[in-house]
């Protein structure tokens, strides 16, 4: 009963703030409320506050007793989203597939199927001593993504 209320103010301020979304949102035992969100163009504190005022300012405290926590995804949290990628064009990401395939590099595209990951390789020449360099990509869907974090690079 408690987390259908929380549930539909959560959506509620969702739709009103279309830029928002979901990542994560769990009710505890102990009605302790946990809700991570992303957002298009990231988030900002005042987003977290618009989202918790949403939820706080509209359940009496005299008839539930709970906790309230509202943050964004982090840096180096993986994307779980499509919708996630798409502020993330031009960086570069550290991609594992489900067949175990370990990928990096700066993600060019995304579209409605997956991602697409380009970087320069260094291979031999096709004839003579030495190496050149060459541009690789990898298109990589969606449902073949076990995990996908952004590098940061300082």
């Amino acid at each position: 009963m408690f987390k259908k209320i929380v549930e539909d103010l959560l959506q509620s301020a969702l739709e009103e703030r279309q830029d928002l979304f979901l990542i994560d949102f769990t009710v505890s035992g102990d009605n302790a409320i946990k809700i991570v969100i992303d957002g298009d163009n990231g988030v900002l504190v005042e987003d977290c506050m618009f989202i918790s005022r949403a939820i706080e300012h509209n359940i009496d405290r005299d008839e539930h007793d709970f906790s309230l926590e509202v943050l964004s995804s982090g840096a180096a949290t993986p994307l779980v989203l499509p919708r996630q990628y798409h502020k993330h064009v031009g960086r570069n990401l550290e991609v594992k597939t489900l067949g175990g395939e370990n990928l990096e590099g700066e993600l060019t595209e995304v579209n409605d199927k997956g991602v697409v990951l380009s970087w320069k390789a260094r291979e031999p020449k096709p004839v003579g001593k030495g190496k050149v360099t060459v541009t690789k990509t990898a298109t990589v869907a969606f449902d073949n993504i076990k995990e996908a974090k952004v590098k940061i690079k300082f």
